[in-house]
């Protein structure tokens, strides 16, 4: 049975170094999600495949796939994110980027909106001035919504006031509700108007247009934690590079 060559665009999310000069690369591709990659001879000096093997590089990529195993056969760079990179908290804040997208992207089902949402996150870490918690929120708020758990956040959901008083967020349920009205159990944090304008901008605005708004410091910071919080109760999981991230004093 012979294998086949596949040509993809590809963003390393992961990469663990294999015997002498080989890498295992978790790849998250344009046709294909998330695919497991072995860059054979990578790590020699002078490899062709050396650029492209390397964390949060995007490339142009021929992959050779065989009985469900895929093979890196030639690669050119596209992007590398060099000023992100030159920034120990903007590269762990991409790190931990890389690692939720690495936990909700399934393997084999394509995916082009999670691939283009990553790129556009890079791309705000490198190149445009925003801050990075806005960057941060917007990423995770994002990916919940394409990962499957989009939350509610048009009107209380209990008393459907499009403007709730004093309102607050369902972490659990991922809705949007009134301080007086009860929702189920579990917690719920509260906002301020301009996050409420922020999370509907993330969730209901147009994609190319995620990371143009704006929110002032206390919103900014309500925001960001209850993205962050509802990430991570949906997921039911703690990162490592976000713990790093909060190191850094963000």
């Amino acid at each position: 049975m012979s294998g086949a060559h596949i040509s993809t665009q590809g963003l390393v999310l992961r990469e663990v170094n294999y015997k002498e000069s080989d890498k295992i690369l978790t790849v998250l591709t344009a046709e294909g999600g998330r695919r497991t990659v072995k860059a054979r001879g990578c790590r020699r000096k002078g490899s062709p495949l050396a650029a492209s093997a390397q964390l949060l590089v995007y490339s142009d990529m021929t992959l050779f796939e065989y009985r469900d195993h895929f093979t890196l056969n030639e690669a050119e760079s596209l992007q590398q994110f060099w000023h992100m990179k030159s920034d120990v908290v903007k590269l762990s804040l991409a790190s931990y980027f890389a690692e939720v997208m690495e936990a909700v992207a399934v393997e084999g089902r394509p995916d082009p909106a999670a691939l283009s949402l990553i790129l556009n996150a890079l791309y705000a870490l490198d190149q445009l001035n925003k801050p990075l918690a806005l960057v941060k929120a917007a990423y995770e708020l994002r990916l919940m919504c394409l990962a499957g758990y989009e939350p509610l956040v048009d009107a209380c959901a209990v008393c459907g006031v499009p403007e709730p008083e004093m309102p607050r967020f369902h972490l659990t349920e991922g809705v949007l509700h009134c301080a007086s009205c009860r929702v189920g159990e579990g917690d719920d944090l509260p906002l301020t108007p301009g996050a409420v304008a922020a999370m509907r901008h993330i969730v209901y605005g147009n994609p190319k247009r995620l990371f143009s708004f704006q929110a002032d410091g206390d919103s900014l910071a309500r925001l960001g934690r209850a993205c962050e919080q509802f990430l991570t109760t949906q997921l039911d999981r703690g990162f490592r590079t976000l713990d790093f991230y909060h190191q850094w004093g963000n």
